[in-house]
């Protein structure tokens, strides 16, 4: 056993015991603890617990290596999921609190007077939800996989039982202290590699200024960030600093798709039932903004200085380079690899194959014609770094491997790795135990409770949102062990089934008191049907040109509808959404007027025009 095997099984298995400890001091005793945590969590610690909840394998894992190898195209992520907290500060988390209810499907099925329109809610949220938690049993599987270096299965199965322990046990009462933790973890974990990174490319220790600052082994004459677009350039990739993904209008609906379905992630929504009063509900989110944006400051940071690293540890300068691009670097030699690559080819994350026999690695955008053709001139055979995924040949590392190889690649001490590793663990198992609570309490409290066996005790409901977290964890691991050939873009896609079904009917049922059932009901069939279309209507072309789903080429996007990607398409979905609702209200009766003043009660404050006696 290696010293770096020492140390990740004693910050792992610490990490752990420490969850298991925390759930069985809080287990749930009502179903009130078991949904809700007894309404009783203070703001700045459901604030932490949110961020945690909220930064998934996709925050931590993946987002640094989309920016890494995007850009400022990657930019959408930061703005569209930040965004999306504050239109559920301003627009949604108070209310909801107010009308204190558990679940999101239970307003809707209150908000709009109908048993229909909960059971469509929960339909809409197990497809979000289930879609979304593939990602997290992914990111478990492959941070088990490479660094405890056990079969990708057993990391997810232990990664399961780990949920099934904290989240069966202590239900949203168990998680939320759990996630606390977890998110302590999770960002000592983001920023100490990040800081010792920037410390050795920049001098500076803040990652935030040092990707501004200037670049440290060019003695500051040239920027980071110059450096950086100096480097890709002439390898023939795109510029860094100014690469975008597809057309504005893409890059607009991207951003539009992931703000609104942040604002309608029912495990996200849920924890602002958690809190004693409605004010508390709009403290808890921005004190979640502030936890979250430590991370997600520091996410450009790390995505660029992880594309330099791996750049220059692959290709090597040569003396006097001028601005001839593929020129002004050498292949790399094979033998003189650094150990990290080898490492990470044991995973199929990452590979290298040599195609002309030079005993070289060549790398370069072998998607842009002028790089492809000077490679050429210098007898180069194609670009030798890739990464399989669904049987497919795809050029260029996995994405999803940056942020957890980044301390490897900086020749950061064991120690460092170590805590990456948990931290990218703790984002992982935090989402998915949000996300299966989600599950389970639509189905155990909204259908069972709700719609089937009203008449059901408390004991009674409390063990069947027991039994179902149970399945929803065995359906979750099933998953993690079989994905569908688009899991590498399943979470943007989860965002687009939210936005497109949940967000519109949260937000009309809260700002418009003639919205009916029939109108919401209408709404949320039309937007996520034709989300859904859209996305596995495009699904069969990214397989075959072998693209990433999440990530895949713009430039082939010419069949798109408005050059807009099935990622971003959820924003689509939501206008849909909206217009068919509206005209389905406008043909039929409006609602009672018992639900029309429960709309204004909850959206107006109490005591509101008292001064004034209006």
């Amino acid at each position: 056993m290696t010293n770096l095997d020492i140390w990740t099984y004693a910050v792992v298995g610490s990490t752990f015991l420490l969850y298991i400890i925390i759930a069985v001091w809080a287990r749930a005793g009502t179903t009130g603890e078991f949904y809700v945590a007894g309404k009783g969590i203070h703001p700045v610690a459901n604030g932490m617990a949110t961020a945690a909840d909220w930064m998934s394998a996709a925050s931590f894992i993946s987002m640094a290596g989309m920016i890494a190898f995007q850009g400022y195209g990657a930019s959408v992520f930061l703005m569209g999921w930040t965004g999306g907290y504050v239109l559920l500060a301003l627009l949604l988390a108070p209310y909801l609190r107010k009308f204190g209810k558990f679940t999101v499907p239970e307003f809707i099925g209150d908000r709009y007077y109908s048993q229909t329109a909960r059971i469509v809610a929960v339909i809409c949220l197990i497809l979000a939800s289930i879609t979304y938690v593939i990602g997290q049993m992914k990111g478990i599987g492959v941070a088990f996989s490479r660094f405890l270096e056990i079969p990708y299965d057993t990391g997810l199965y232990i990664g399961m039982a780990i949920v099934a322990v904290y989240a069966v046990l202590g239900g949203m009462k168990g998680i939320t202290y759990t996630q606390i933790a977890q998110y302590v973890v999770l960002i000592m974990a983001y920023t100490i590699p990040a800081i010792f990174i920037s410390l050795n490319l920049t001098g500076n220790p803040i990652p935030q200024l040092g990707l501004g600052s200037g670049y440290a082994p060019a003695d500051g004459t040239i920027s980071l960030l110059g450096r950086l677009d100096q480097v890709v350039t002439e390898l023939g990739f795109k510029e860094y600093t100014t690469q975008v993904m597809g057309s504005t209008l893409n890059m607009f609906a991207y951003t539009l798709s992931l703000m609104i379905g942040t604002a309608g992630l029912p495990h996200v929504i849920i924890r602002f039932f958690t809190v004693p009063k409605v004010a508390d509900a709009r403290y808890s989110a921005g004190w979640a903004l502030v936890f979250i944006a430590i991370l997600y400051t520091t996410a450009p940071a790390v995505g660029a200085m992880a594309r330099l690293n791996f750049t220059d540890t692959l290709m090597t300068q040569q003396p006097g380079s001028t601005e001839e691009g593929l020129a002004g670097f050498q292949p790399a030699d094979y033998e003189a690899l650094p150990e990290w690559f080898k490492n990470w080819q044991d995973t199929g994350l990452l590979a290298w194959q040599d195609l002309n026999d030079d005993g070289k690695v060549q790398y370069y955008d072998d998607t842009n014609p002028a790089a492809q053709a000077q490679a050429e001139e210098l007898g180069w055979e194609g670009s030798e770094i890739f990464h399989q995924a669904g049987g497919t040949l795809k050029p260029g590392p996995d994405l999803d491997i940056m942020v957890l190889a980044n301390p490897e690649i900086a020749g950061l001490p064991n120690w460092v790795i170590a805590l990456i590793v948990a931290g990218g663990l703790a984002a992982a198992l935090s989402t998915a135990a949000g996300l299966l609570l989600a599950i389970s309490s639509a189905i155990s409290h909204d259908l069972l409770k709700g719609v089937f066996m009203p008449s059901i005790s408390e004991k009674a409901e409390l063990n069947a949102g027991r039994v179902a977290m149970i399945f929803a964890i065995l359906l979750a691991g099933w998953l993690g062990l079989h994905p569908p050939g688009f899991a590498a873009g399943t979470v943007a896609i989860a965002f687009g089934l939210a936005a497109s079904s949940i967000f519109p009917a949260l937000m009309m049922g809260i700002f418009m008191k003639k919205m009916n059932n029939t109108g919401a009901i209408a709404g949320m069939i039309a937007g996520i049907t034709v989300t859904l279309l859209y996305v596995f209507q495009h699904f069969g072309i990214f397989f075959v040109r072998g693209t990433e789903f999440l990530m895949p080429e713009w430039g082939m996007g010419k069949d798109w509808f408005f050059g807009i990607s099935p990622n971003a398409f959820g924003a689509v979905g939501a206008l849909v959404n909206f217009i068919v609702a509206f005209i389905v209200a406008a043909v039929t009766a409006p609602p009672p007027d018992h639900i029309q003043h429960l709309v204004e009660d909850v959206r107006v404050p109490r005591g509101a025009g008292e001064a004034t006696g209006h």
